[in-house]
């Protein structure tokens, strides 16, 4: 039974903001401006990052885990809000369905959340297509002694469409045909942009300073050249400010953004944090995938920019996340198998020892389902316990905030104690792009070396002695290994990573290291969750 939600401006109302200040999306959404950041009251809210252990397909219940954690936290009295990334159509029809949490622990109205919501993925889509077919008109109309001879900047979509991965436009002969093709939206520098601008100001600069190409000299052509910069903002001005709504239990949710962690940064905007901590005492926010994709990226690229970083680092897990990387087959990870769970510890241990390489304290929020027996729950707790990590177990799925406040004492006491240290990155700005690529692959991933395509190493080439050289890294790779391999489960170790292609995101600012094969649209799988989705009664069912 779907849950009675109040008011939207019941919810704003809740955490002090005034029912004047929102842009009202019906009953039950709104923007909220961003320029309602306030830098001393957010310095007090103590931000608390949730990631996970290497997903399997169903993932690990990131979502769940960080609505049910916002829900346990206002059991106890405490103020909370959560920050959460926008769903992609992607994923909603392709393998994985909606991204709103689940059980007892959902963000609402969910339909919306995971369909349309408030136009922000249309407003990121449309402001990358005009940029594209700008760089077009101007190739085209550009005769001059240095034209633009090279369009890097490629078409989007919120679909996963492999037939679009690669094309040729311009084959009516105006202006020459080109190799091109589309990104999913999630994966458009667009997207980047909005998740890491701080106000207009600053979206105006990337966006200006975007590489569109190269004229035929080399040199770089930068959207500024183009002077319409003020159009795409036009398209993005509202999709700027983060959307608020509600959790099952009424706690304020502010989701804005949607990078994915496996092909872009995997992070809410940094508008939408940012009032998450001035809003709430506890501000509860995940980053996508695994810690070593979502998570490192939050922290060497997201905080940097933000100048923010997590009291404390919740690890979400569940048996058969376990399963899954401890060796037993996809097909049997429900059923009690005691020797793969033990094994996929060592999967949970890395990760543990990558987060703190940071400087955070660690709370493992294990998931519990219906058929998990109490000896395997209680094998992963006195693991823990062994190795010195909080352990909470999570039944924010079938209980709601009433089953997270084990997991919301857990974190409370991580926090009084200050047992968080300064945050370390994995590597500094000032060090080479190879170099940096080196250390995230050795040091978190636990590789033994790097590789690069002749394209890649062209690219790293020309960024030498460039301020792009500066910029952090984004590996693009497989969320399903440690390695680029999906297929090599559990602890891979001495492998090698392949880049095929570095991606120069110069209004982002962070370079995109493409491992292998890895492709920013995606497919559909053979039997996509679009089959499982219809509309009865008025009403839209078999959104998961």
């Amino acid at each position: 039974m779907a849950p009675v939600l109040k008011h939207i401006e019941e919810i704003a109302a809740d955490i002090g903001i005034p029912a004047d200040a929102l842009t009202l999306y019906g009953r039950h959404k709104a923007k909220v401006p961003f320029s309602l950041y306030d830098a001393a009251r957010a310095k007090q809210g103590k931000l608390i990052l949730v990631t996970s252990t290497t997903p399997n397909k169903a993932g690990v219940g990131k979502t769940t885990t960080s609505v049910a954690l916002g829900q346990g936290l206002r059991r106890l009295g405490k103020n909370a809000v959560v920050a959460l990334r926008e769903p992609s159509l992607g994923p909603v029809f392709g393998m994985k369905g909606g991204a709103t949490g689940g059980g007892g622990s959902q963000v609402h109205p969910t339909a919306d959340i995971n369909l349309h919501f408030n136009g922000d993925f249309h407003a990121i889509t449309s402001a990358n297509n005009l940029i594209a077919a700008l760089a077009d008109n101007a190739r085209y109309y550009d005769k001059g002694n240095d034209p633009l001879k090279k369009i890097l900047w490629k078409r989007a979509l919120d679909m996963n469409d492999r037939a679009l991965r690669s094309i040729i436009t311009g084959l009516d002969g105006n202006g020459g045909a080109q190799e091109t093709g589309f990104d999913i939206t999630a994966a458009s520098e667009i997207m980047a942009i909005l998740c890491l601008a701080t106000d207009y100001d600053d979206l105006a600069r990337r966006i200006d300073n975007v590489l569109v190409g190269h004229r035929v000299s080399g040199k770089p052509f930068l959207f500024s050249e183009l002077a319409s910069t003020g159009a795409v903002m036009a398209l993005l001005k509202d999709a700027m400010h983060p959307n608020l709504v509600q959790s099952t239990e009424g706690v304020p949710v502010f989701v804005h953004g949607g990078p994915f962690a496996n092909i872009a940064h995997g992070c809410n905007s940094i508008a939408a944090t940012r009032l998450a901590m001035t809003y709430g005492d506890y501000a509860i926010t995940e980053a996508g995938f695994g810690a070593d994709l979502g998570a490192e990226k939050f922290l060497n690229i997201k905080c940097r920019n933000a100048g923010i970083e997590p009291a404390v680092t919740v690890i979400a897990t569940t048996s058969i996340s376990l399963k899954l990387h401890g060796g037993a087959a996809e097909s049997e990870i429900r059923k009690a198998n005691s020797a793969a769970l033990k094994n996929g510890l060592k999967n949970l241990e890395r990760h543990i020892a990558n987060l703190q390489s940071f400087g955070q304290a660690v709370v493992v929020g294990y998931n519990r389902y219906d058929f998990d027996s109490a000896d395997e729950i209680a094998m992963v707790k006195d693991w823990c316990g062994e190795h010195g990590t909080r352990f909470a177990l999570n039944d924010g799925y079938a209980k709601g905030g009433e089953g997270a406040t084990e997991l919301a004492n857990e974190v409370l006491s991580v926090i009084a104690q200050n047992e968080s240290t300064p945050l370390r990155f994995t590597y500094e700005l000032t060090e080479k792009p190879e170099d940096k690529l080196h250390k995230v692959v050795t040091h978190i991933y636990r590789g033994k070396s790097v590789s690069f395509s002749t394209r890649a190493k062209n690219t790293l080439a020309r960024l030498a002695g460039t301020e792009a050289e500066r910029y952090p890294v984004c590996i693009a790779k497989t969320q399903y290994s440690f390695s680029q391999d999906p297929v090599l489960v559990g602890v891979a170790e001495n492998f090698n990573i392949h880049f095929e292609d570095i991606i120069v995101n110069s209004g982002a600012e962070f370079l995109v290291a493409v491992a292998g094969d890895m492709l920013r649209m995606p497919g559909l799988p053979k039997v996509p969750q679009a089959g499982k989705i219809s509309v009865v009664k008025g009403e839209i069912e078999g959104l998961l």
